[in-house]
């Protein structure tokens, strides 16, 4: 589908940070942005809350803002504006997902507020890289069946259907698996820390 003259309009005005035109450009593409955040959260098994939602929203916005509208800038009209901020936005979904999913599967709480964020994009990509460091010793330690799982599920962003499929175990077996892995994976890092 072509760009519309609608969107057209709409970009041109945002990129020339016309007033209004950033709302305006909120308004039109937010059910796309929380359909997207709905149907990644979906295809992965994953619960996702109002806040949840809210914070993926968020994130997708600075994404589309950052750089003087760098992502809005690149767009070179290929396809329609909204096929477009659907990748985007899925890129965006997927990978603040796996970043929680690898916390989650460390038992890492966030306690930082936005306003701490000082050098976040360093910061952030720094503690990824420690934290796949971490979990590629921890999966290490399982036995391969099960180091298999959870690498597919928190490091891939593999849904239980698709590791059930690609391995070819029974899907509701996957769960006890992860949690079973899980507790030994936090074992282990107990009684690294103890000695």
């Amino acid at each position: 589908m072509a760009l519309t003259d609608i969107d057209k309009n709409l970009l041109r005005r945002c990129l020339a940070e016309e007033p209004g035109a950033w709302k305006d450009f909120v308004d039109r593409f937010i059910g796309l942005f929380t359909h997207v955040i709905h149907h990644t959260a979906h295809a992965r098994s994953i619960r996702v809350t109002d806040n949840d939602v809210d914070d993926l929203l968020s994130e997708v916005f600075l994404v589309l803002l950052a750089n003087d509208y760098r992502v809005l800038r690149n767009f070179r009209g290929n396809s329609s504006l909204a096929t477009y901020l659907t990748v985007i936005s899925r890129r965006v979904v997927v990978k603040k997902m796996v970043e929680r999913r690898m916390a989650e599967a460390l038992g890492h709480v966030s306690t930082k507020s936005k306003m701490e964020y000082v050098s976040e994009e360093h910061a952030r990509h720094q503690q990824v890289v420690e934290d796949q460091e971490e979990i590629q010793n921890m999966i290490r330690q399982l036995p391969p069946a099960d180091a298999q799982i959870v690498e597919q599920y928190h490091l891939q962003g593999k849904s239980y259907q698709q590791i059930s499929s690609e391995l070819d175990i029974p899907e509701n077996s996957i769960g006890p698996t992860l949690s079973r892995a899980r507790n030994r994976m936090r074992e282990n890092q107990s009684n690294t820390r103890t000695l």
